[in-house]
């Protein structure tokens, strides 16, 4: 019985079920945006029902990025080596691990945020769910990059959009820093528990953004071999 092709296994591209894996993961921390609006407002209720989106959604990456381990084979006939996907789609992985993380504590603790931050922190998770969006808009140039050889405008393009990620990911470390501080201001009016979990989420927001720049980050070594 003859093989199946690479086709067979992996459709029309072997980059598809990355970035099938890609997509999941981005909707799994878009969906932190109305998580926040339900915390922030402080609707317990509505707050659990988008963490237990933000949940299946987690385990929905994870069963593709089982499935997709399981299935590659050891040797694919294109100029991207197994061990250089796989570790692109751990990077990926851990975004999506980080906004069930994030959502879980919060829910867990029922934990509430100085009012004069909440507007801050909003738009601090909007800008991590950006630069995520980001990321996934560079995966999904990963066929073009092959039928062009990793050569010419499209590798220029898509470091064009590695740049941009980089960027957005600056921004979310300035805004890191002016909650940290906003938070300092206000800590000693709050109990000293909640202020290390409080501390301890804003690092983990920040997280999002640094582990979608670490996507862009491999990507970016794919152009230089």
């Amino acid at each position: 019985m003859p093989k199946a092709p690479i086709s067979g296994l992996f459709g029309s591209s072997p980059f598809k079920p990355l970035q099938e894996h890609m997509a999941s993961v981005q909707e799994c921390t878009a969906q932190l945006l109305p998580y926040f609006d339900a915390v922030l407002s402080k609707d317990w209720d509505e707050a659990a029902r988008q963490q237990q989106k933000i949940s299946e959604l987690e385990k929905l990456a994870d069963r593709l990025k089982r499935h997709l381990r399981l299935r590659m084979p050891n040797s694919l006939f294109m100029p991207v080596a197994r061990r250089d996907l796989l570790e692109l789609l751990t990077m990926q992985d851990k975004v999506a691990n980080k906004a069930k993380d994030i959502a879980g504590l919060i829910l867990g603790r029922k934990m509430e945020f100085p009012e004069t931050l909440g507007p801050q922190i909003r738009e601090f998770v909007a800008r991590s769910i950006d630069a995520c969006a980001q990321a996934q808009q560079a995966i999904n140039e990963l066929d073009e990059l092959v039928e062009t050889g990793f050569r010419g405008n499209e590798v220029k393009l898509v470091a064009s959009m590695i740049h941009q990620l980089d960027e957005i990911e600056h921004d979310t470390d300035r805004m890191q820093v002016h909650i940290r501080t906003g938070l300092a201001a206000v800590e000693k009016e709050l109990p000293p528990i909640d202020v290390m979990f409080q501390y301890k989420i804003i690092d983990w927001i920040g997280d999002l953004g640094d582990r979608a720049q670490q996507v862009g980050s491999r990507l970016e070594l794919l152009l230089a071999k």
